[in-house]
Parts: structure tokens; sequence; C-alpha cells
């Protein structure tokens, strides 16, 4: 009997847009995965390149950046910003190995909560295609390599011993 892979994704997400549309899709009770972890930020023009590179060495499987839509911003060019980072970082992940579909980004409003969810099921099941991430095997890799390695600490030279009151012994 084999198990099916459940991808863990991690979902940036707009506070005044896609945070809503995701909201809306739970009370709505529209059926998405559950894999998702989904991360409010004021803007998605917020999601700093490193965060989305961090999400992928601690364990995502993909990950899913969503906002306003273009020209909807509260922030009036924060989206744009989320635009000319997530073509760089598509190209990062290139070079790093990683197939750039385990990256998507959604526009999605706050009365968008059917676009959120079919968003978040599509990317889940891209993700589920191409298997669990190769960093996550490198990562657990140098995870364990790091605990074996003993720890070797440096006495300082010159260090004084402290006595009961603070001063130095003479």
């Amino acid at each position: 009997m084999s198990t099916r892979f459940e991808p863990n994704i991690v979902a940036f997400t707009c506070n005044w847009c896609s945070y809503g549309g995701a909201d809306l899709a739970g009370i709505s009770r529209i059926q998405y995965p559950t894999s998702a972890k989904v991360i409010r930020l004021m803007c998605s023009g917020r999601v700093d390149p490193s965060m989305v590179l961090e999400a992928f060495k601690n364990g995502a499987d993909g990950v899913m950046i969503s906002g306003c839509h273009i020209g909807d911003c509260h922030y009036s060019t924060g989206n744009y910003r989320t635009l000319v980072r997530y073509h760089a970082l598509e190209s990062a992940m290139t070079v790093m190995g990683l197939h750039p579909d385990r990256l998507k980004l959604l526009w999605a409003s706050a009365s968008e909560g059917q676009r959120w969810a079919d968003g978040i099921t599509e990317m889940t099941e891209t993700v589920r295609r191409l298997g669990p991430s190769p960093l996550v095997k490198t990562a657990k890799k140098t995870a364990k390599t790091r605990e074996a390695t003993p720890k070797i600490t440096k006495k300082k030279a010159g260090s004084k011993k402290a006595t009961k009151k603070g001063g130095a012994k003479k």
C-alpha cells in the first residue's frame, strides 16, 4: 500500500486582498488542500526573495505568493515589486536546481475565495507531480552533519577570572 505524497506549501498572502480571499474560501466552505501554511503580510511587495528561499530551505515543497491585482495595491506599487521579484526568483530557482513550477504567483482579491482555492489546489497538484523538494533532503543531510560535528570551543587569551564581588583577581 503506497501513501500519497502531500506537499508542504507555504502561501505568502497580502493582508488586504488575498488573505481575505483565503479567508472567504474557508468561511464559504470551498474545498481546497489543507497542506498550505498561510503567512499573512501587509503587502505581497513585502515578500523578500530571501523569505521564499528560506521557506524552501526549511522544508517547503512549493511556495505561492498571492496579492492584490495589478493596479489595486493598497500601497500603490507593492504588487509591481512582487512581480519583478517573482521573475528574479524563477531564474534563481533554475540555477539552484529547483523546478520553477514550485513557485506560483496569484493575484486574488478579497472577494475571490474560489479563485484563491483554485490557485492553491492547482499549486498543490503541480508540486505533488514534481515530488518532494530536492532541497529538503539536502537540508536534512546538512542538519545531521551539523549534529555529528563536534563543537570546538576556544579559551579566550588573556581572560581574567572574576571574584565574587565582580572585580578581577590580582
